[in-house]
Protein backbone atom coordinates (compact mmCIF):
# COMPACT_ATOMS: atom_id res chain seq x y z
CA UNK A 1 0.00 0.00 0.00
CA UNK A 2 2.90 2.51 0.85
CA UNK A 3 4.51 2.15 -2.28
CA UNK A 4 1.03 2.73 -4.07
CA UNK A 5 0.51 6.07 -2.29
CA UNK A 6 4.35 7.16 -2.75
CA UNK A 7 3.52 6.68 -6.48
CA UNK A 8 0.60 8.88 -6.08
CA UNK A 9 2.74 11.23 -4.26
CA UNK A 10 4.97 11.58 -6.44
CA UNK A 11 2.71 11.96 -9.03
CA UNK A 12 1.03 14.76 -7.26
CA UNK A 13 4.35 16.59 -6.81
CA UNK A 14 4.95 16.12 -11.06
CA UNK A 15 1.56 18.26 -11.68
CA UNK A 16 2.26 20.69 -9.64
CA UNK A 17 5.94 21.19 -11.17
CA UNK A 18 7.24 20.36 -7.50
CA UNK A 19 9.37 17.94 -8.03
CA UNK A 20 11.84 20.76 -9.86
CA UNK A 21 11.40 23.62 -6.88
CA UNK A 22 14.01 24.51 -4.63
CA UNK A 23 14.65 21.75 -2.31
CA UNK A 24 15.39 24.16 0.40
CA UNK A 25 12.00 25.43 0.04
CA UNK A 26 11.29 21.81 0.79
CA UNK A 27 13.27 21.79 3.76
CA UNK A 28 11.20 25.17 5.26
CA UNK A 29 8.21 23.29 4.84
CA UNK A 30 10.17 19.74 6.62
CA UNK A 31 10.34 22.12 9.56
CA UNK A 32 6.66 23.32 9.85
CA UNK A 33 5.46 19.81 9.74
CA UNK A 34 7.79 18.81 12.53
CA UNK A 35 7.31 21.87 14.55
CA UNK A 36 3.53 20.71 14.54
CA UNK A 37 4.61 17.23 14.74
CA UNK A 38 6.16 18.30 18.10
CA UNK A 39 2.96 20.23 19.40
CA UNK A 40 1.11 17.34 18.90
CA UNK A 41 3.00 15.57 21.46
CA UNK A 42 3.30 18.22 23.69
CA UNK A 43 -0.32 18.68 23.65
CA UNK A 44 -1.16 15.13 23.25
CA UNK A 45 -3.31 15.34 20.45
CA UNK A 46 -3.08 12.21 18.57
CA UNK A 47 -4.63 13.21 15.43
CA UNK A 48 -2.44 16.21 14.79
CA UNK A 49 -0.11 13.60 15.68
CA UNK A 50 -0.69 10.96 13.01
CA UNK A 51 -1.18 14.14 10.39
CA UNK A 52 2.29 15.26 11.04
CA UNK A 53 3.40 12.48 10.83
CA UNK A 54 1.61 11.78 7.36
CA UNK A 55 2.72 15.13 5.78
CA UNK A 56 6.40 14.72 6.97
CA UNK A 57 6.09 11.67 4.74
CA UNK A 58 4.96 13.30 1.70
CA UNK A 59 7.26 15.89 2.52
CA UNK A 60 10.70 13.80 2.34
CA UNK A 61 9.17 12.03 -0.27
CA UNK A 62 8.82 15.41 -2.68
CA UNK A 63 12.34 16.50 -1.39
CA UNK A 64 13.75 12.96 -2.48
CA UNK A 65 11.97 13.72 -5.85
CA UNK A 66 13.55 17.00 -6.22
CA UNK A 67 17.25 15.73 -5.15
CA UNK A 68 16.92 12.82 -7.72
CA UNK A 69 16.68 9.72 -5.21
CA UNK A 70 13.80 7.86 -4.62
CA UNK A 71 12.56 7.74 -0.76
CA UNK A 72 12.27 4.03 -1.16
CA UNK A 73 15.94 4.02 -1.61
CA UNK A 74 16.53 5.93 1.07
CA UNK A 75 14.42 4.48 3.42
CA UNK A 76 16.30 0.91 2.02
CA UNK A 77 19.41 2.49 2.83
CA UNK A 78 18.63 3.81 6.30
CA UNK A 79 16.98 0.45 7.29
CA UNK A 80 20.39 -1.69 5.51
CA UNK A 81 22.10 0.62 7.99
CA UNK A 82 20.22 -0.58 11.74
CA UNK A 83 18.97 -3.95 10.71
CA UNK A 84 21.82 -5.62 12.82
CA UNK A 85 22.32 -2.41 15.18
CA UNK A 86 23.05 -3.42 18.36
CA UNK A 87 22.79 -0.99 21.46
CA UNK A 88 20.85 -0.36 25.01
CA UNK A 89 17.74 1.86 25.94
CA UNK A 90 19.19 4.44 28.46
CA UNK A 91 16.29 6.96 29.33
CA UNK A 92 14.32 5.68 26.94
CA UNK A 93 16.53 6.62 24.28
CA UNK A 94 18.31 3.93 22.24
CA UNK A 95 21.97 4.32 22.22
CA UNK A 96 24.13 2.11 19.32
CA UNK A 97 26.57 -0.23 20.50
CA UNK A 98 29.76 2.06 18.97
CA UNK A 99 28.38 4.84 20.99
CA UNK A 100 28.01 3.60 24.16
CA UNK A 101 31.29 4.59 26.72
CA UNK A 102 32.30 2.07 28.45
Amino acid sequence: MITALTALIEEWARERGLDAADPAKQMLKLGEEYGELCQGLAKDKPEQVKDSIGDMYVVLTILSLQLGLGIGECVAGAYAEIKDRKGEMINGIFVKEDDLIN
